[in-house]
């Protein structure tokens, strides 16, 4: 299992889904990505999204200020 990194703290919906899904359709079955982004719509859509299309969320943290971190097992 690997871990990998996606920022998209710059980046607005429907982009940050977007992205997000093209970071996991490169991971291995079992890799983690962990994908920082902002409060509001990026928060509320990448996790929702994510299960959606039946990736496990395993974690929702806050970082610092608006940041936040999603872990993404695919």
């Amino acid at each position: 299992m690997s871990t990998f990194k996606l920022d998209i703290t710059r980046e607005h919906c429907p982009m940050t889904f977007v992205k997000t899904k093209i970071e996991l359709s490169k991971l291995k079955s079992g890799d983690v990505l962990e994908v920082l982004l902002t409060e509001g719509e990026p928060l509320e859509n990448v996790p929702k999204s994510s299960r959606e299309q039946g990736f496990n969320v395993l974690e929702v943290s806050h970082v610092e200020g608006l940041v936040h971190k999603v872990l993404i097992q695919k």
